[in-house]
Protein backbone atom coordinates (compact mmCIF):
# COMPACT_ATOMS: atom_id res chain seq x y z
CA UNK A 1 0.00 0.00 0.00
CA UNK A 2 1.13 3.53 -0.75
CA UNK A 3 1.53 5.65 2.37
CA UNK A 4 0.07 9.12 1.84
CA UNK A 5 -1.42 11.92 3.87
CA UNK A 6 -4.12 12.67 1.26
CA UNK A 7 -5.09 12.15 -2.36
CA UNK A 8 -6.73 14.33 -4.98
CA UNK A 9 -8.03 14.06 -8.49
CA UNK A 10 -7.62 16.31 -11.50
CA UNK A 11 -9.10 17.03 -14.90
CA UNK A 12 -8.34 19.17 -17.91
CA UNK A 13 -10.10 22.31 -19.14
CA UNK A 14 -9.60 24.39 -22.26
CA UNK A 15 -10.17 27.81 -20.65
CA UNK A 16 -8.76 28.21 -17.14
CA UNK A 17 -10.41 31.63 -16.62
CA UNK A 18 -13.86 30.24 -17.50
CA UNK A 19 -13.21 27.29 -15.15
CA UNK A 20 -12.16 29.66 -12.36
CA UNK A 21 -15.39 31.64 -12.71
CA UNK A 22 -17.56 28.52 -12.97
CA UNK A 23 -16.13 26.56 -10.06
CA UNK A 24 -15.65 29.64 -7.88
CA UNK A 25 -18.60 31.89 -8.70
CA UNK A 26 -21.26 29.59 -10.15
CA UNK A 27 -20.69 26.56 -7.91
CA UNK A 28 -19.36 28.54 -4.94
CA UNK A 29 -16.30 26.39 -4.26
CA UNK A 30 -13.09 27.84 -2.83
CA UNK A 31 -10.72 28.17 -5.80
CA UNK A 32 -7.17 29.42 -6.04
CA UNK A 33 -4.77 29.47 -8.95
CA UNK A 34 -1.13 28.52 -8.54
CA UNK A 35 1.91 29.87 -10.39
CA UNK A 36 1.58 27.17 -13.09
CA UNK A 37 -1.99 28.21 -13.91
CA UNK A 38 -3.53 25.18 -12.19
CA UNK A 39 -6.73 25.67 -10.21
CA UNK A 40 -6.90 24.20 -6.73
CA UNK A 41 -10.59 23.59 -6.05
CA UNK A 42 -11.62 22.84 -2.48
CA UNK A 43 -14.88 20.91 -2.37
CA UNK A 44 -17.41 20.89 0.46
CA UNK A 45 -16.06 18.59 3.15
CA UNK A 46 -12.47 19.61 2.41
CA UNK A 47 -11.53 17.31 -0.49
CA UNK A 48 -9.51 18.91 -3.27
CA UNK A 49 -9.41 18.53 -7.04
CA UNK A 50 -7.31 20.38 -9.56
CA UNK A 51 -8.23 21.71 -12.97
CA UNK A 52 -5.32 22.17 -15.32
CA UNK A 53 -5.15 24.07 -18.61
CA UNK A 54 -5.09 21.79 -21.61
CA UNK A 55 -5.25 23.52 -25.02
CA UNK A 56 -6.06 20.24 -26.81
CA UNK A 57 -8.73 19.40 -24.24
CA UNK A 58 -11.36 16.81 -25.10
CA UNK A 59 -14.27 16.79 -22.61
CA UNK A 60 -14.68 13.70 -20.48
CA UNK A 61 -17.52 11.47 -21.71
CA UNK A 62 -18.29 10.44 -18.13
CA UNK A 63 -19.05 12.18 -14.86
CA UNK A 64 -15.85 13.69 -13.45
CA UNK A 65 -17.38 15.13 -10.27
CA UNK A 66 -20.44 14.13 -8.25
CA UNK A 67 -21.71 16.71 -5.77
CA UNK A 68 -24.01 15.44 -3.04
CA UNK A 69 -26.79 17.81 -2.00
CA UNK A 70 -29.54 17.78 0.61
CA UNK A 71 -32.20 18.77 -1.93
CA UNK A 72 -31.86 17.94 -5.61
CA UNK A 73 -34.68 20.34 -6.46
CA UNK A 74 -33.05 23.27 -4.66
CA UNK A 75 -29.66 22.51 -6.24
CA UNK A 76 -31.08 22.30 -9.77
CA UNK A 77 -33.08 25.49 -9.22
CA UNK A 78 -29.91 27.30 -8.05
CA UNK A 79 -27.92 26.02 -11.02
CA UNK A 80 -30.69 27.02 -13.44
CA UNK A 81 -30.83 30.51 -11.88
CA UNK A 82 -27.07 30.76 -12.54
CA UNK A 83 -27.61 29.86 -16.21
CA UNK A 84 -26.57 26.20 -16.01
CA UNK A 85 -28.62 23.76 -18.11
CA UNK A 86 -29.20 20.16 -17.10
CA UNK A 87 -28.16 17.41 -19.51
CA UNK A 88 -30.65 14.74 -20.56
CA UNK A 89 -29.55 11.27 -21.56
CA UNK A 90 -31.47 8.87 -23.77
CA UNK A 91 -33.32 6.12 -21.95
CA UNK A 92 -33.32 7.87 -18.57
CA UNK A 93 -36.56 9.20 -17.09
CA UNK A 94 -35.81 12.91 -16.61
CA UNK A 95 -38.50 15.24 -15.30
CA UNK A 96 -39.16 18.78 -16.59
CA UNK A 97 -36.21 20.12 -14.53
CA UNK A 98 -33.80 17.56 -15.98
CA UNK A 99 -33.69 15.47 -12.81
CA UNK A 100 -33.65 11.70 -13.11
CA UNK A 101 -35.86 10.58 -10.25
CA UNK A 102 -34.01 7.33 -9.70
CA UNK A 103 -35.60 6.56 -6.35
CA UNK A 104 -39.07 6.61 -7.91
CA UNK A 105 -38.01 4.17 -10.64
CA UNK A 106 -35.69 1.88 -8.64
CA UNK A 107 -32.78 3.23 -10.71
CA UNK A 108 -30.51 4.62 -8.00
CA UNK A 109 -30.43 8.09 -6.48
CA UNK A 110 -32.11 11.25 -7.69
CA UNK A 111 -29.49 12.87 -9.92
CA UNK A 112 -29.05 15.64 -12.47
CA UNK A 113 -26.11 16.12 -14.82
CA UNK A 114 -24.65 19.34 -16.19
CA UNK A 115 -21.51 20.51 -17.99
CA UNK A 116 -18.70 22.79 -16.94
CA UNK A 117 -17.50 25.41 -19.50
CA UNK A 118 -15.01 22.86 -20.92
CA UNK A 119 -17.81 20.32 -21.55
CA UNK A 120 -16.85 17.99 -18.68
CA UNK A 121 -19.81 16.21 -17.06
CA UNK A 122 -20.70 16.92 -13.41
CA UNK A 123 -23.69 15.90 -11.36
CA UNK A 124 -25.68 16.79 -8.29
CA UNK A 125 -27.01 13.81 -6.36
CA UNK A 126 -29.48 13.98 -3.51
CA UNK A 127 -27.86 12.55 -0.40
Amino acid sequence: MVTSSYAFSGFGVDDIDAALAFYGDTLGFAVSQNEMGILNITLPGGAMVIAYPRPDHVPAAYTILNITVDSIDAAVDELAAAGVSMERYEGMPHDEKGIMRGKAHDRGPDIAWFLDPAGNVLSVIED
